[in-house]
């Protein structure tokens, strides 16, 4: 079958970049700072066209009910918080509270912490201690690679119908195809059960490290 994608070189990677809603000064600024106190950690933070897709999906599914998985700075969860609603709620999970201490400024200086809940401690178990019926709208996991198929079984089944699961680095870098390390097989793990699964449609996007847009029938 004949493909219409086109190799995205740096030229044109700035091109899409240039004609995307680039990232206001917060974002900014916040993506600035994490790569300076935490340099050799800073490749964890999304990539801020994806921090503007968030915005945007958030208030695509009109979402009130969110979750993260994996918040480092708080660049995710940022930019789902700002499509939220002003009564909307966004449950955060990591381990982290030097990484997330950076996140809880940021939030307070964008007006959002009001909407942001964040729980430190195992994401598997924390997200057993949501409540089991359908009931979020919008899900971004972003955190330990083997962790995803456990997240993935707690997460489906409290998505309502058409709510999106978001999950990034799906393509590892492209090492889906030669996997060469405990992440990259569990990712490859992880994309063959979630197409399998038919409590969700989904899409693999190449934006960045790889996205999948999963939204529950």
């Amino acid at each position: 079958m004949p493909t219409k994608s086109i190799p995205l070189t740096e030229d044109l990677h700035a091109y899409v970049l240039a004609h995307g809603s680039p990232p206001d000064a917060l974002a900014r600024e916040l993506i600035d700072e994490t790569v300076s106190l935490l340099p050799a950690d800073a490749g964890m933070q999304i990539a801020p066209e994806q921090a503007g897709l968030l915005t945007f999906l958030t208030r695509l599914v009109n979402a009130r009910q969110a979750v993260e998985v994996g918040t480092f700075t708080g660049l995710s969860s940022l930019a789902i918080a700002r499509g939220l609603p002003a009564d909307g709620r966004l449950t955060c999970f990591d381990i982290s509270e030097e990484y997330t201490a950076v996140a809880r400024r940021y939030w307070a200086r964008a007006g959002v912490d009001d909407r942001i809940e964040l729980r430190i401690g195992p994401a598997a178990e924390n997200l057993r201690s949501l409540p089991v019926e359908p009931h979020l709208d919008l899900v971004f996991v972003d955190a330990d690679k083997p962790g995803y198929l456990t997240y993935w079984a707690e997460l489906v089944p409290r998505m309502r119908t058409g709510g999106l699961i978001v999950v990034d680095n799906v393509l590892r870098g492209g090492r889906v195809l030669a996997p060469q390390t405990v992440a990259d097989r569990a990712i490859v793990e992880f994309n063959e059960a979630v197409l399998a699964d038919e409590r969700v449609e989904l899409v693999m996007l190449p934006i960045a490290d790889g996205l999948t847009l999963a939204r529950r029938r």
